[in-house]
């Protein structure tokens, strides 16, 4: 891969959870390793990566191995709040996916690593027999929209590419109520056509495809 794409030295977030590209992840931050780490990121403009936790726990617990998934999503921090000292309130959205080739837990805690980002999904319309999976998402995302007072309250992020293979399926990754490792395995699907295939059988065993919001 060519070392344009190539990430030295980023800083990672280990969750119990797995962000998409193009999906929201809202943190609420007290750890000192990630207080430090997210103004640094947010003052120049650098992204972040949000790894699957394996082995361990959010929360550092002293004598506990952490472990996670090699392949991890980009983080832009889109914005930041500070209620209290100590405490920050971060919104990011999911940039491209990656793949650790190398990483190193410093003294305080924090996990850094050498990444190789992974091609972007290319465009690919949804084809007739997926495109249930595409008026169930529009449906549930007027229904959200009626709900929220707030643009801020949404779980999606605009613009809505509601034709497109790999947006609406991460989508339905990020909503329907999958074990992590499950959605793990999505994301790193390199063909977002398969990706929402597997979404749109995943709709119909659970009978939510065609189902009135």
């Amino acid at each position: 891969m060519p070392s344009a794409l190539t990430l030295k030295s980023l800083p990672l977030f280990p969750l119990g959870a797995v962000l998409f590209p193009g999906g929201l992840l809202q943190l609420r931050i007290f750890e000192v390793r990630y207080l430090d780490m997210i103004k640094r990121c947010h003052k120049a403009g650098a992204p972040f990566g949000v790894v699957l936790l394996t082995q361990g726990s959010e929360v550092r617990q002293p004598g506990h191995t952490e472990a996670f998934n090699s392949v991890g999503t980009l983080a832009t921090i889109t914005g930041l709040d500070a209620p209290q000292p100590g405490l920050l309130h971060v919104r990011a959205t999911g940039g491209q996916r990656f793949r650790i080739t190398t990483s190193e837990q410093l003294k305080h805690g924090l996990w850094i690593a050498d990444v190789e980002q992974m091609q972007t999904d290319l465009p690919v319309p949804i084809p007739d027999d997926l495109k249930a999976a595409t008026t169930s998402l529009t449906k549930l995302i007027a229904a959200l929209q009626e709900k929220a007072s707030d643009p801020q309250e949404m779980p999606l992020q605009t613009p809505w590419q509601l034709d497109d293979c790999g947006w609406v399926a991460n989508r339905w990754c990020e909503l329907l109520p999958l074990p992590a490792p499950l959605r793990q395995r999505l994301m790193e699907l390199d063909n977002p056509l398969v990706r929402l295939e597997l979404v749109n059988d995943l709709l119909s065993r659970t009978g939510i495809a065609g189902r009135e919001y």
